[in-house]
């Protein structure tokens, strides 16, 4: 079976930031971090973590009051993501009513946890017997992906995938086989989360993983191949991609921002957090041949790195086997570093993130990286702003998850 192009032709996020893809990008370049400590009125007080919060998200701004108060938090930020996206790519909501050659491919890992969790509050704290009306609709893991496809008159398939951190990713690389397979003409994919409820913050911090940070260094509180890196930073945040079939973009005269060209997908199958080399090995591997790649032709890594110790290392040995001699001049980075890890939503995040590094040919750096772990070594870790000498030509994004699912996305310039 041939498989037909996949262009790549809107995208949106919703970040700490502030601001669209053009000012987020900009931030990455220029090493900015967004990480503060948590100031989330659910867990403010109880717990001094570094986190990544969109403070300057305003969903009723965004979507409207009524129809706000029907959504957690995870969906208003990924329905905003979602319309940012559509919006992009200069696609009139109704024009596509009912198309069911257009669907969507959406990832989270807890979804509605806020929901949950304020009513678990209500009921075990506050003695109160009856739980919101609609808290199951809000709370249910494809509630992001319903509300959207509402919204915008996506008729075709509408799934979401739940794989812990690799949960966008597989959605973007699910829809991508839809596409090229010639089963959807467009597709909405990416991820949403907002995990900073007290609830899910106490049980991550129970793993361990979580790095710690005073106020005065908290940005720098992510630090992904360094010798003193300490765990990873949680986020909230959204990301979207319109994908369409090549030939349907040039049609309508679509804006191309890069090609989606390969996706692979493997587990581990050996442990439930720790990571395994081979697994990623196997993943990346296949996102290549998918995208008929030479390792030789990837000129940029955007690694899944967290600033965990055997996740980064692990990940470096992957790529070091795949790519041989040339993982020594090829460049990897870190973006985790400065937007955090935003679990389901940070496959989406950091997609958008490679494809705004063909775009602009630039790369951004792993930021606070000062003394690289000898066991990270053998790659050309990024630690400024890099403008390649040469035109990147294509590029990579991993996404190595709890469970053991790999998930890597590979790309071409345009």
């Amino acid at each position: 079976m041939v498989q037909r192009r996949v262009a790549i032709t809107g995208l949106g996020l919703v970040n700490p930031f502030g601001g669209g893809v053009d000012d987020f990008f900009t931030a990455l370049l220029e090493g900015q971090s967004a990480i503060t400590l948590l100031t989330n009125e659910d867990a403010a007080g109880a717990l001094k973590l570094p986190a990544l919060q969109c403070h300057n998200f305003d969903p009723v701004a965004s979507l409207g009051k009524p129809l706000t108060h029907t959504m957690d938090r995870f969906s208003q930020l990924g329905a905003t993501a979602a319309f940012s996206a559509w919006n992009d790519a200069g696609l009139p909501v109704e024009n596509s009513d009912g198309r069911p050659d257009y669907g969507l491919s959406w990832g989270t890992a807890v979804g509605g946890v806020k929901t949950y969790e304020r009513g678990y509050q209500d009921l075990y704290r506050g003695n109160q017997r009856l739980f919101s009306p609609i808290a199951v609709v809000m709370a249910m893991n494809n509630a992001a992906a319903a509300h959207i496809s509402i919204k915008l008159g996506l008729a075709g398939s509408c799934l979401t995938y739940s794989v812990a951190c690799a949960s966008s990713t597989v959605a973007i690389g699910e829809a991508f086989h839809a596409i090229s397979s010639g089963r959807a003409s467009l597709m909405v994919a990416g991820g949403s989360e907002a995990p900073l409820a007290y609830g899910v913050l106490r049980a991550w911090a129970a793993l361990r993983i979580l790095a710690s940070g005073e106020k005065e260094n908290a940005h720098q509180a992510c630090r992904p191949f360094s010798c003193d890196r300490a765990g990873l930073v949680l986020g909230e945040g959204a990301g979207a991609l319109v994908i369409e079939e090549w030939g349907h973009a040039v049609a309508r005269g679509a804006h191309i921002y890069a090609e989606l060209v390969g996706y692979g997908t493997t587990c581990d199958h050996s442990h439930l957090v720790r990571p395994d080399a081979k697994g990623e090995v196997n993943a990346i591997q296949q996102a290549l041949k998918s995208g008929n790649l030479n390792i030789d032709e990837v000129d940029y890594i955007n690694a899944h790195a967290t600033a965990t110790t055997e996740g980064d290392s692990a990940e470096i040995a992957a790529i070091k086997t795949v790519f041989g001699a040339h993982a020594t001049t090829l460049p990897v980075s870190a973006t985790k570093s400065m937007h955090g890890h935003l679990l389901g939503a940070a496959g989406a995040v950091e997609a958008i993130t490679t494809v705004m590094t063909l775009k602009k040919q630039a790369i951004p750096p792993t930021a606070h990286l000062k003394e690289v772990d000898p066991a990270c070594d053998g790659v050309l870790h990024v630690r400024d702003k890099l403008l390649p000498e040469r035109p990147l030509r294509a590029a990579i994004s991993n996404s190595f998850a709890f469970g053991g699912v790999n998930a890597v996305l590979a790309f071409r310039s345009v």
